[in-house]
């Protein structure tokens, strides 16, 4: 298959990658195998580049973002992905005449006690209908169709699970075929449970509501975790990350009339007149929801203002210090429902914190930002200011 394109996601496989390269470009002699090497920290790229691969070198960000950043610089056409650590011949994924193709081992190596599988099955099966038997198998044939219905891929180990929801949901052909391979093994020790454990995290997460970041990867939508502290503001912000179409900002939502964002536009702020029996107090709220939702464009950027903030106004802080880390390395993304969370708990601490002339002063502070946010770009103002360029810029790959 000429236009075939080979892609093989790598992190820390110095000792393997050299090998499992040259398997693949004596099996394939016409394709280009690409690898993806996921901020690897040996020689990694050095060796796949010894062995004839084409390597892109990325900051660590997971193996489905890798693999989606390597697909968006691939040639068109079916792709065969891959581990790095493989042995054995693919050759009969190609052969077969389904879209999705996946691999499933002949014979089982390693492993934990088939939690993480059965989870992952389970997801696929309510997800789908499809039965999978091997539903995190890393070696797959994708035809144009299928490559077109996948990528780009959930990030992280969920990548494979999402990838045959989407395939069956996109009506397509999905067969698994068994083959005679080997990798390395993970075991019932420390490092094999962690493994297993990512693998199941990554999975859920990946069977949930996801979206688009800024650089065109997918990212699962995790801003429902707030409704354990405010639940409507939460589910109001996610019927907006599910519903909503290409409006942005307040004037274009209500040009185009009943919107899901003119729905917060309301909602919100009764919300806020609601829980705080006071008119400043649902503009203190509604202001905060948007000014936070309006610099939600950049990883971490609305969970750092939230934590700068809350001090002040004594918001509480670990829900967001939990999430920070996952938003910061672009695995998740809050999506309107955590930023309009966020905003809803700062704007309700500031009611119980601000009085009088203080609170007129912090209603006066975020109508101007939010003015300003919608006739400028607010993260074009961050990103010029060399001070809160560097802030914003801190902690990300």
């Amino acid at each position: 298959m000429v236009d075939l394109t080979l892609l093989v996601a790598a992190r820390d496989e110095e000792r393997s990658i050299e090998a499992t390269v040259a398997a693949l470009r004596d099996a394939f002699p016409a394709a280009e195998v690409v690898v993806a090497d996921d901020g690897s920290r040996d020689g990694t790229a050095a060796a796949a580049e010894r062995a004839g691969a084409r390597v892109l070198r990325l900051p660590r960000l997971g193996k489905g973002q890798a693999l989606s950043l390597a697909e968006r610089d691939a040639a068109g056409g079916p792709l065969l992905v891959c581990d790095a650590d493989l042995r054995g011949d693919l050759a009969p994924l190609v052969d077969d005449r389904a879209d999705l193709v996946v691999a499933a081992f002949e014979q089982r190596e390693g492993g934990g006690f088939g939690i993480a599988k059965a989870a992952a099955r389970v997801l696929v099966r309510v997800l789908s209908g499809y039965e999978a038997k091997e539903p995190l198998s890393g070696q797959r044939f994708l035809s144009p169709a299928a490559r077109a219905a996948c990528f780009p891929l959930a990030p992280g180990f969920g990548c494979e699970v999402r990838m045959t929801i989407d395939a069956v949901r996109a009506g397509l052909q999905v067969r698994e075929r068994k083959l005679p391979l080997r990798h390395r093994p993970t075991g019932r020790d420390l490092r094999g449970f962690l493994h297993r454990g990512r693998q199941l995290l990554d999975a859920v997460l990946a069977c949930g509501p996801t979206a688009m970041n800024h650089r065109g990867l997918r990212l699962p939508l995790v801003g429902w975790v707030f409704a354990v502290r405010e639940p409507v503001v939460t589910a109001v912000g996610l019927l907006d990350d599910l519903l909503s179409g290409p409006e942005r900002g307040f004037r274009s939502h209500v040009r185009a009339g009943v919107t899901t964002g003119t729905l917060k536009a309301v909602a919100i702020p009764l919300y806020g007149l609601a829980r705080t029996r006071s008119l400043s107090g649902g503009l203190l709220v509604a202001l905060a929801a948007n000014l936070l939702n309006q610099l939600d464009t950049r990883p971490g950027r609305a969970l750092k203002t939230y934590l700068a903030l809350a001090p002040v106004v004594r918001a509480p802080l670990l829900p967001a210090v939990l999430v920070a880390p996952y938003d910061l390395r672009e695995m998740t993304m809050l999506g309107d429902a955590g930023s309009n969370a966020l905003g809803a708990m700062l704007g309700l601490s500031s009611v119980d914190r601000f009085t009088g002339r203080g609170r007129k002063l912090a209603i006066a502070a975020l109508a101007g930002l939010n003015l300003l946010g919608e006739t400028r770009s607010l993260g074009e103002l961050i990103e010029r200011t060399p001070v809160l360029s560097q802030l914003d810029c801190l902690g990300r790959p």
